[in-house]
């Protein structure tokens, strides 16, 4: 199932999408402006192209001082500069509404999509047997000696058959609506140019009856070195999940634990890896860690200027202040994760998503807050959270 640590990059990658496009909202209201004010070439009288400018330039410096105030004071009497850059705020304002939900939204799907990836690697499975059952129809059919290599073997696989009459499996690709239709040429590469050519699986075939560790073994086998290694199935992965690179660890590692679960002893109900233990509840963490951190972004950005002394905040990696950000949201807004918890979920999430230098600063920066903001009285931690942070 999905981690709480998975989540946060999720949301982390959400702001970070989210700072990026403000940063172009910014400039396609500057370019309203322009826009407003060009002359124009099809006109039949002449303009005053140095008005016409001048009336630009105005309108572009009221706006600025806008989006570093959020102040709309001034003097100015012309009716046209007044109304471009009203326009202007009004366009950047509407954007970032738009940006903040379709992110946040984006958020939500990239990781319900990572369970449906698991899903559908599990579904290989069952995909490659209707490859070997229609060859077997085929040979039924024909007059001559088949000379392939003959998988007939691996459909009384029993580990196999564990996985293929799953009902938890069955019913949440039914419920998710997954379906391997469309991209059947991925599967027909993995049975030819993998499955019939891998020398474990060659080997397998020779034993005249496999035991049940023998069939769960090359299960295993299977999905880790046949599956999980075609390049096909990878591409398609990474067309289709910009994130697949990171994703794909956590998608293995839910393949993987699924596959062990299948014991011998275990029957058509063993319960396999949902997407969460708590969907609704892991659902509204990081939603609010995502809306929280970006509604408090001028106050968790001054905290951190505060804190970084002789050293100019606008210099700071952007990776690294998001990061900041959402531990002291963190901190903040979630009374029973303990701050320790907090401060190395995001220190480990630095290493990989961050500068080589990221994981020292962060840990300086956030140990020092904590404890200011502890002792303050700004952050009051409850129930698992009151545990010992040392």
């Amino acid at each position: 199932m999905l981690n709480r640590r998975i989540l946060r990059i999720k949301a982390m990658q959400a702001i970070y999408a989210y700072v990026q496009a403000e940063g172009s909202d910014y400039q396609l209201a500057l370019d309203l402006i322009s826009d407003r004010f060009a002359p124009d070439l099809m006109a039949i009288e002449a303009q005053d192209r140095r008005k016409l400018e001048g009336q630009k330039q105005i309108a572009s410096l009221l706006f600025k001082e806008w989006y570093e105030t959020r102040k709309f004071d001034t003097e100015e009497k012309d009716r046209e500069i007044l109304d471009a850059t009203q326009a202007a705020v009004n366009f950047y304002q509407n954007s970032l509404r738009k940006d903040l939900k379709f992110f946040g939204n984006q958020m939500l799907t990239a990781a319900e999509e990572i369970y449906d990836r698991y899903l559908l690697t599990l579904m290989v499975g069952q995909e490659l047997v209707n490859q070997i059952e229609g060859e077997e129809q085929k040979a039924a059919t024909r007059f001559t000696e088949r000379k392939d290599v003959n998988l007939r073997k691996l459909l009384d696989n029993k580990a196999l058959q564990k996985l293929l009459s799953n009902k938890f499996l069955e019913q949440r690709v039914i419920r998710r609506n997954l379906s391997w239709a469309g991209e059947m040429e991925v599967i027909q590469k993995i049975y030819r140019n993998n499955l019939k050519k891998d020398e474990e699986v060659l080997a397998y075939l020779e034993i005249v009856e496999p035991t049940y560790e023998q069939d769960h073994e090359l299960l295993k086998h299977i999905f880790k070195n046949v599956i999980f290694k075609d390049e096909n199935l990878q591409t398609l992965f990474e067309e289709k999940d910009l994130n697949w690179v990171e994703n794909k660890s956590v998608v293995k590692n839910l393949v993987n634990k699924s596959i062990k679960m299948l014991e011998e002893n275990t029957d058509e109900n063993l319960a396999l890896l949902d997407l969460s233990a708590s969907w609704e509840d892991d659902k509204a963490f990081f939603e609010d860690l995502y809306n929280e951190t970006l509604k408090d972004d001028e106050k968790y950005e001054k905290m951190i200027a505060e804190s970084v002394q002789n050293w100019d905040v606008e210099r700071v990696a952007l990776m690294d202040k998001i990061i900041l950000k959402m531990a002291l949201c963190e901190m903040h807004i979630f009374r029973s994760i303990p701050v320790k918890v907090s401060i190395n979920e995001y220190i480990d999430i630095s290493k990989v998503y961050s500068t080589p230098k990221s994981k020292q600063f962060i840990n300086g920066v956030l140990d020092k807050l904590s404890q200011d903001l502890i002792a303050s009285g700004a952050i009051r931690k409850s129930g698992r959270g009151l545990l010992d942070n040392k």
